[in-house]
């Protein structure tokens, strides 16, 4: 037996990057392997259920599979050191944990794969590495980008939306910007749980792939101070100097945060009420068992949720995950008493995202068994 943690994960993964973030942070001791390491398939597989990442193996053996999923493990275990006290901060925080998952997809995805003069080689590198050396890698390396260069169109990303989609992150950018020229976190000095969700896309594909990255550098240094910041375990704000040391004070929610959200809700808010109306649906449809497994993309069974933004239609697959999440925002404001209800829905209301307390799908999801299911 070790105290090491082993985080199975991929430096070039959306996903992975949250887990790994947390575990720097908050100086838990692990060890990362790739997915193409032997163990994962042999050792882990059977306990994760599925193969995706970022997979956690504690020191006793336990399989955590999700980022979600680590970082409840560690939260619920120490005091939630990452879980703001305030009713208001409490959603922002969870609300950027749903954001982070799904709301930022198409940009990763399009800033990743629609340019190839800039990206190819360095993400060609990675997807090569992440396996083992047999005669099939470089044949299963061009399946596996192929296959994600499909996604990329499936979450809504075609010729005719590109432009949208850059307004749409640029606008995001700036906003974000301008948020980190004030305080090195979301909620002030230190990170919640909203940090470490939004970190997926703006680290592995936007903030580390060439042209992305460039970007970022370039229209938004403040942001992509944020990505290295949220990779160092120290607090690392030099360039603030009066530095604070926790959440906001008295349950603050910034203005500069609030524009971020109103950037934000432009797209993410109509497409989760049209993936709510596709898996709900289905759910009339096919009535899973309890227990059932609620796991993947739904829009491939029955076609994808439509949405409209700024006159056009985007099509893109439905995340049974994406409410998963946002069921937390529901239990923390219905956990709260009527006038702080009052106060979380003020605040949404402000920055376009009240719909969000509203959408919810006709059953709810647990976990079992390193599973997403249905109730």
């Amino acid at each position: 037996m070790t105290d090491l943690h082993r985080l199975y994960a991929l430096s070039h993964s959306l996903y992975s990057g949250r887990a790994r973030a947390y575990l720097i942070k908050q100086r838990i001791a692990f060890q990362e392997r790739s997915t193409g390491h032997e163990s994962f398939k042999a050792e882990v597989l059977p306990k994760a259920k599925l193969a995706t990442i970022p997979t956690l193996v504690t020191p006793a053996g336990e399989v955590i599979r999700d980022g979600a999923a680590i970082i409840e493990h560690f939260e619920s275990a120490n005091g939630r050191p990452s879980q703001p006290q305030g009713a208001c901060q409490q959603i922002i925080s969870a609300l950027f944990d749903v954001i982070g998952h799904d709301g930022l997809l198409r940009p990763a995805m399009h800033y990743r794969w629609n340019f190839p003069e800039d990206n190819l080689h360095f993400v060609q590198h990675h997807f090569l590495h992440a396996q083992r050396e047999t005669p099939e890698r470089a044949e299963k390396t061009e399946h596996m980008m192929n296959r994600m260069r499909h996604v990329t169109e499936v979450f809504g990303v075609t010729e005719q939306s590109q432009p949208l989609v850059e307004a749409l992150y640029t606008e995001y950018l700036d906003a974000f910007n301008a948020h980190f020229e004030q305080y090195p976190y979301l909620l002030g000095w230190k990170p919640c749980v909203g940090d470490y969700g939004l970190l997926a896309p703006l680290y592995a594909h936007l903030g580390r792939d060439p042209h992305p990255a460039s970007l970022m550098q370039q229209r938004a240094p403040r942001v992509y101070r944020w990505v290295e910041r949220m990779n160092r375990p120290d607090q690392d704000v030099p360039e603030f100097f009066a530095p604070g040391t926790d959440f906001l004070n008295n349950d603050e929610v910034p203005e500069t945060l609030m524009a971020v959200l109103r950037a934000v809700a432009e797209d993410f808010v109509p497409e989760t009420r049209a993936a709510a109306a596709v898996i709900n649906d289905w759910l009339a449809q096919q009535q899973p068992e309890a227990g059932a497994a609620a796991v993947g993309r739904l829009g491939n069974l029955l076609g994808r949720a439509e949405f409209t933004v700024r006159g056009h239609t985007f099509t893109a697959l439905a995340s049974p995950y994406r409410f998963y999440l946002l069921q937390r925002v529901h239990a923390i404001y219905a956990g709260l008493p009527l006038d702080e209800q009052a106060s979380v829905e003020q605040m949404l209301q402000a920055c376009g995202m009240h719909e969000m307390l509203s959408i919810k799908l006709d059953r709810s999801i647990g976990r079992a068994d390193n599973l997403e299911v249905w109730q």
